[in-house]
């Protein structure tokens, strides 16, 4: 490794834990518009996308083969303006997503809303607006 050009990381994958994959990547592909790309609850893992954004599904039997006992979650997807935080919040509302909370400026200057899967995880979408000040 050389400490003059350190490595670079490319995005993270979240697990998102989910009692059944199969109903978890449906919710996920049919409401909130990803693309199922593979697995399946059998397995115990799944893979879904949409754009650059990817996530594993994975049920208990998976999560603790591996000592991960978790959940629910919460994971954050940061998006490039205040228009799509609230466009991508009237298609999941539109879709019949579970809404926790609408769009909104932040004291912390981050414009987000927040929803949820079936299995209670946390999807909080925001734009930072500070660099608009």
């Amino acid at each position: 490794m050389n400490p003059n050009n350190p490595m670079t990381f490319p995005p993270p994958v979240p697990e998102i834990p989910a009692a059944n994959v199969d109903q978890a990547a449906a919710y996920y592909v049919n409401t909130l518009g990803f693309t199922f790309d593979w697995g399946d609850d059998q397995g115990g893992i799944a893979g879904i996308s949409r754009g650059a954004c990817r996530l594993f599904i994975t049920n208990r039997s998976f999560r603790e083969s591996y000592g991960n006992k978790g959940g629910p979650i919460l994971f954050w997807l940061n998006l490039n303006s205040k228009a799509e935080v609230d466009e991508l919040f009237a298609e999941w509302k539109a879709a019949q997503a579970t809404i926790v909370s609408e769009p909104a400026d932040k004291p912390w200057k981050l414009h987000e809303f927040m929803a949820a899967d079936l299995d209670g995880n946390l999807i909080r979408v925001f734009y930072d607006f500070r660099s608009d000040l």
